[in-house]
Formats: structure tokens, C-alpha cells, sequence
């Protein structure tokens, strides 16, 4: 019996000791950033209320060429995050090739969504109606360009990750010298970009109207090119190049240009077109398209060095200090390219400048949730954003399948047609009226517009 009582005491003891070392291996779940999910959130709020209200107020939806307005800040905005977020994973993720199938795996879920909420499967969800004639699916899109960003990016942080395990040196500059070759390859992807965008002769190209409104409805229009970088609307080389090849049929049909001042009559207002609206105003134009996209992985690049800020430097003031001074310098170098007309700030081109004055604003606005959150403690204040955040997949899908929009619109008075969203515009409406000039044709075509939309 004793030698019994041994033999278990000495397997209680070896248990004991092997629950320890599986403790001690098991890996520590992870703080996450609040601040960062915050600025998700606050980035997936802003994308919902510019696509619902964009077109009632043009300061706030995407500027139909040149300019930057609070739309247009939106997809900078996520792939920055995706950037920083991108440095904050995979540091947890040791092996290269599991990290890789993660990456691969989380591509082609945010491909799969991207084709399904954007490529015209959901439209008329209060009609019930849905599917797409797979002949003019749109190929691309808002989660089809993140997907990209974040494949090139992540692939590029796990092939490179060796800088992650060296100590920090001293020295202004030791962040940028610790991860230069991603540097090489940003600066690569800028040159690719640049001379793809001036060096791209166009030529004449021409395109089947599919609006039904046009007076010009089925008929073949010609759009007069043979030029060479240049970046107006009917002319550039990101066009050339999604028409190549995506084809014209597979571009998104409404782009912002509809709203210039060369094709409405009440630019920056949606509406009629004019008399003598060129004939490119009726074309479809990509504005997540193949080129643009490419320059966008700048904005992801950048957004994975303010990660490693992040992780190499302990100390608010000297994170701080770094992501500020960086967000000034990218924002002055944007308005200088931009008021210097050397490149103009352009979403729809994805051009340099705006590259860099949305990086900067990114790096500023994160920079104020991280002082704060992180610092002040103010969490509290945030707490939907930082939940919106937190499930921005989830927030996303649904705004973009049209299901908050039939939530809120689903709620009415006696009649269907007196939903909650109609009944407040009738009483805003009414208070408008009475400041109003009755006498400006151009108010009433506004208030026509607005309650017919809502």
C-alpha cells in the first residue's frame, strides 16, 4: 500500500507540474487598443452617414473630382487602421506560414463580401428585389481594395518580420531604419504608380449608354482622348486601365463626376444634366479600380509603421511625438503638392497628395482618441463608437446590404408610407419653408428632391 501511495502522489505531482508548464505556454490573450478601436468605429459611423446623407449635403459626400470633403476620408481612413492593426496581429503570430493562411483566409472573406454587398446582388431591398447579371457584376469595390492593401502589406510585415525582434537604437530616426526595406517597397509601389499614371497614353474610347433617362439611352458614344497623363475625368489612365481590364460593363455606373460642373445643372447637387454635358458624363467610371488601388497600399504601409510606433516605443510623449510631427509633414506635404497644382488632391485617382493629407489626418485623429483614451482614461465617452468598432464587419455589412436603412424606415403611423423617417422630414421641411425664399426655383427643386428621396 505505501509503495502504492507513492507511485501517486508522484503522478499527482507530475500532473500538478504539467498543468503549470501548459499555463505558462498557453498564450496570453491580448490587450486590444480601444483608441484604435474607437477611430474604427468612428470611421465605419462617418462611412454610414455620408452614404446616407451625401447626397442631400455635398460638403459631407465625396467631391465629383478634385478636393477632398468628409467622404472622402472614410476609405484613407480604414486602410490606416488596417495598417496598424496589420502590425498589432501578426507580432502575436510566430510562424510564417500560419501567419500567411491567416492572411490568404482573411483575403478572400473580405473578397467574398466585397463581390456580395458590392457587386449589385442587394438593390430595392424594400421591393424585394436582388441578384446580378453576372455580365455587370461590379469586380470592384470598397472591401475588394482592403483586401488587396491588406494582402500586399501583411505579406510584406511577415517576410520582413525579423526587424520586430532586434531592440530599438537610439536615435530620431531608428523607427524608420528598423523597417527600411518596407520603405523601398513603398517608395517602389509610388514610383510604379506615378509612372503608370503620367507615362499611359489613352486613346479615343467609346462606350453603350445604359441610362435610361439619357435621351441617348442604347446608343454607342465616342469619348475623344489621344493623351498622355493627363488626370481629368474622361482621359486618365486609371480609367484606360479598368476599362483594359475590367471592361466598361463591370465599373461602377454612378461616379461622383455626374455631380461637376461638365455635366449637372446643379453642381455639386445630383440632377438633371445639362444640354451640352459632354458625352463621358454618361459613363460608367471605376473608382476602386486597379491602378487607384495600387497607390492606396501607401495608406497601408503607413498605417503599419504607426503600429510599430506602437509596439517598440513604451512611452506616451515619445509615441506622441512621432505620430504627430509624421501627421503634420504628410499634411503640409499633401496642400502643397495640391495648391501648387503639381498633383491635385483626387480620391477617385487615389493620387500622392491625397495619399498624404488623409494619412495625416488619420495619424492627428488617432493621435487625439489615443490621448484621450489611453491617456485621460476617458473611454466612457466612447463606448459606442469603441463597439461599433470592435464589430465593424458586422456594422458594415448591414449598412451596406441596405439593412439598417429598411430597420429604421420600417417603423411608421397608421400608414406604411408615414414611417418615422418621413414624418421627421416633413417637420423639417416645414421649418425650412419658413425661412426660405418661396420664390428660388432652385430651393423648391431641393425640397422636391429631398422628399421624393426619403
Amino acid at each position: 500500500m505505501a509503495g502504492i501511495n507513492v507511485d501517486m502522489e508522484h503522478v499527482i505531482v507530475e500532473s500538478q507540474e504539467m498543468e503549470k508548464e501548459e499555463e505558462e505556454v498557453k498564450p496570453q490573450k491580448t490587450k486590444r487598443v480601444a483608441s484604435l478601436d474607437i477611430f474604427r468605429g468612428l470611421t465605419v459611423a462617418l462611412m454610414v452617414l455620408v452614404d446616407d446623407a451625401g447626397g442631400e449635403w455635398p460638403m459631407i459626400g465625396h467631391a465629383p473630382w478634385n478636393g477632398c470633403n468628409l467622404a472622402d476620408f472614410v476609405m484613407p481612413f480604414f486602410l490606416f487602421i488596417v495598417g496598424m492593426a496589420i502590425a498589432l496581429a501578426l507580432k502575436r503570430i510566430p510562424e510564417k506560414l500560419v501567419a500567411i493562411r491567416k492572411v490568404i483566409l482573411r483575403t478572400l472573406k473580405l473578397l467574398f463580401w466585397g463581390l456580395l454587398l458590392q457587386g449589385g446582388y442587394f438593390h430595392d431591398l424594400d421591393k424585394l428585389k436582388y441578384g446580378v447579371d453576372m455580365n455587370r457584376i461590379r469586380l470592384c469595390g470598397i472591401l475588394q481594395r482592403i483586401a488587396l492593401a491588406y494582402l500586399v502589406v501583411a505579406v510584406i510585415e511577415i517576410t520582413t518580420r525579423q526587424a520586430q525582434s532586434k531592440e530599438l537604437p537610439t536615435g530620431w530616426f531608428s523607427i524608420f531604419k528598423l523597417y527600411s526595406w518596407q520603405w523601398v517597397i513603398g517608395a517602389c509601389v509610388l514610383v510604379v504608380y506615378l509612372a503608370t499614371l503620367y507615362g499611359t497614353y489613352v486613346p479615343d474610347w467609346n462606350f453603350v449608354v445604359q441610362n435610361p433617362d439619357s435621351v441617348d439611352f442604347g446608343k454607342t458614344l465616342t469619348v475623344t482622348c489621344n493623351v498622355r497623363g493627363n488626370l481629368d475625368p474622361p482621359c486618365n489612365a486609371v480609367g484606360y486601365i479598368d476599362r483594359w481590364i475590367l471592361g466598361i460593363n463591370h465599373m461602377y455606373p454612378r461616379p461622383a463626376w455626374k455631380r461637376s460642373k461638365a455635366c449637372t445643372k446643379n453642381s455639386p447637387y445630383e440632377g438633371p444634366f445639362k444640354d451640352d454635358a459632354p458625352s463621358w458624363c454618361w459613363a460608367p467610371f471605376e473608382p476602386e479600380g486597379i491602378l487607384s488601388s495600387i497607390s492606396a497600399i501607401l495608406s497601408t504601409v503607413l498605417g503599419v509603421q504607426f503600429g510599430h510606433v506602437l509596439i517598440h516605443m513604451k512611452d506616451h510623449s515619445s509615441r506622441l511625438l512621432h505620430w504627430i510631427c509624421m501627421g503634420i509633414a504628410l499634411l503640409v506635404l499633401g496642400i502643397i503638392l495640391h495648391f501648387t497644382d503639381a498633383i491635385p488632391l483626387n480620391k477617385q485617382l487615389y493620387t500622392f497628395s491625397y495619399v498624404c493629407v488623409t494619412s495625416g489626418a488619420a495619424a492627428l485623429v488617432f493621435s487625439g482618441f489615443y490621448i484621450l483614451v489611453d491617456i485621460l482614461n476617458l473611454k466612457y465617452l466612447f463606448l459606442p463608437l469603441e463597439w461599433i468598432g470592435m464589430n465593424a464587419m458586422l456594422v458594415y455589412v448591414m449598412a451596406a446590404s441596405g439593412i439598417f436603412a429598411g430597420f429604421i424606415n420600417g417603423w411608421y403611423y397608421e400608414d406604411p408610407h408615414n414611417t418615422l423617417v418621413f414624418l421627421s422630414s416633413l417637420s423639417l421641411l416645414s421649418s425650412l419653408c419658413i425661412q426660405a425664399d418661396s420664390g428660388s426655383e432652385y430651393y423648391e427643386y431641393q425640397v422636391l428632391k429631398f422628399v421624393l428621396i426619403w
